[in-house]
């Protein structure tokens, strides 16, 4: 089995069902976890000396942190609506509670915190729609918490791909401290598929091949990328979503693509 695929188990007692840790991955950042949460189910945490976004995947819910309090936020119901998520940016030091006013989904992603920035909502209408590639390299953007917007670490953003097509291509990186032409960040990749029984494919690999690992992903899979180039490909019939969350040393997001393949995007 490949260590860099995290596969997602029954929910326990708080809903979570999946979970990426900076020790269980063996690096520095990044750290993710899902909660499948019922209706009148409440979540309570503390974000410790990490920021947080939490991104309300599909339901609604009641959030409140301190003095903050988000009544029976959500409008999506299902991933694959499309339209963009609410989510709720946390500093360090920050106690929450999470009651879900329906069935729920939510992601925690979490990086190193200064405490820099207060606690926010981010609606759906501050979330930037974008499109990316063209013929079947064709992806949809939804950037929830990108480098243009305030955090100390984090950047989180969600990612369709329709049937057929391949996305985070050509395949890039972003492993080396060598700004402003990359810098370095961690990154999950949340994985759905429509249909939820399909399947797609991800491949790690680096230059020198020290690491290359393909992981045939399926619905609600995580897949941890260190370092490398990192492809993703979804089959026809079958659509991808995806959530990434990248952190590093700097908050800036520069990638190489793998130059064998960076004529594809100079032609």
């Amino acid at each position: 089995m490949t260590s860099l695929l995290v596969r997602p188990q029954e929910p326990d007692a708080q809903g979570k069902v999946l979970e990426v840790t900076p020790e269980s991955a063996g690096w520095d950042y990044v750290g993710f976890r899902v909660h499948k949460l019922k209706k009148g189910q409440s979540l309570e945490s503390h974000t410790g000396d990490r920021e947080h976004c939490l991104v309300l995947l599909a339901g609604r819910a009641t959030v409140a942190s301190g003095d903050n309090r988000w009544e029976d936020i959500g409008e999506r119901m299902d991933i694959f609506e499309k339209v963009p998520p609410y989510a709720i940016y946390l500093p360090n030091d920050a106690s929450f509670r999470i009651e879900a006013t329906t069935d729920m989904e939510l992601a925690v992603c979490s990086a190193p915190g200064k405490g820099s920035y207060p606690a926010r909502l981010i609606a759906p209408e501050q979330v930037k729609r974008s499109t990316r590639g063209t013929g079947s390299n064709t992806r949809h953007i939804q950037d929830i918490l990108p480098d243009s917007e305030p955090a100390d670490s984090l950047l989180v953003v969600e990612v369709y791909t329709p049937a057929g097509n391949w996305s985070s291509y050509p395949p890039h990186k972003h492993d080396v401290d060598n700004l402003p032409e990359e810098s370095i960040l961690e990154e999950t990749y949340y994985h759905r598929l429509n249909p939820s029984q399909g399947f797609a494919f991800q491949r790690v690999y680096t230059d020198d091949r020290s690491l290359d690992e393909t992981m045939a992903v399926e619905n609600g899979c995580c897949v941890m990328v260190p370092r490398g180039y990192h492809p993703a490909g979804v089959p026809h019939g079958y659509e991808l979503y995806y959530l990434n969350v990248m952190a590093g040393p700097k908050r800036e997001w520069k990638f190489q693509n793998d130059p064998d393949h960076e004529w594809i995007v100079k032609q």
